[in-house]
């Protein structure tokens, strides 16, 4: 039986961590070295560090904070945001990420998905795919969940494994922040299709929404944020609930 991981999402908007609804209305709830700091001794699996306004406002990443976060965890650590080329995936490794995420310009250009598997090796490459539903599909969008694709959100998953990403983190922009569950049938029908690990995010208000998108979502991983956030659970809290559900999780 396969362990399921708990992950730690941070959002960030240097130099805060921020939370939201839907990815608006943004709020800020702490630092991200502090948070991730926090959370590693709390048991956390691993840390996803997403720079949600870098693509938006067509800047730098700023690897210091990076660097800052990544200083005093010793687990598994993503960072995202803002990824444009090679060249930035092989910075951020250098600045303390163990994995890279890649949305916006990996849409945009396909290709970056591909070269960055072969010079950094597929379990390096994380894509992240923020989805909507439309009538009985899901369309991907880019930029903090705000610039329509038209892609189908299904298939660029498909095609993002072929092209050799090696995880795959699917947020529904419907659920993100609502806490009303997880989309169970997106992340199900991404998981059906593909091969590679994927992180479930958006939309756990409660220890039942994580166990769903688990059982019923296939979830190799599910990424939390506000129940960490606002201190309603530690991280233990939810690996403890799980393992008394018979799902398979280090404790």
């Amino acid at each position: 039986m396969k362990n399921v991981r708990v992950v730690a999402r941070l959002d960030v908007k240097p130099p805060y961590v921020i939370k939201g609804v839907h990815f608006e209305g943004l709020r800020k709830v702490g630092t991200p070295e502090g948070l991730a700091g926090k959370y590693y001794e709390q048991g956390v699996d691993e840390v996803f560090y997403i720079d949600c306004v870098a693509s938006l406002y067509q800047r730098e990443i700023l690897y210091d904070f990076v660097e800052k976060t990544a200083k005093n965890i010793f687990v598994p650590f993503c960072v995202g945001g803002g990824v444009k080329n090679v060249d930035d995936v092989a910075r951020l490794l250098h600045s303390g990420a163990d994995k890279v995420l890649m949305n916006t310009y990996a849409i945009q250009t396909p290709g970056l998905i591909k070269e960055a598997a072969e010079i950094f090796g597929s379990q390096c490459v994380v894509v992240s795919i923020e989805a909507k539903k439309w009538d009985g599909w899901w369309e991907c969008y880019t930029d903090c969940g705000r610039i329509r694709t038209g892609k189908n959100a299904v298939e660029w998953a498909k095609e993002a494994e072929d092209l050799g990403a090696g995880e795959i983190l699917v947020t529904s922009v419907d659920t993100e922040g609502r806490r009303k569950g997880f989309d169970v049938e997106l992340t199900r029908k991404i998981s059906e299709n593909t091969t590679v690990p994927v992180v479930a995010s958006g939309g756990a208000g409660d220890l039942s929404h994580i166990k769903n998108v688990i059982e019923d979502g296939y979830a190799d991983a599910v990424s939390i944020a506000s129940l960490l956030h606002y201190d309603e659970f530690s991280v233990g809290q939810i690996k403890e609930f799980l393992a008394s559900q018979g799902i398979g999780v280090v404790i």
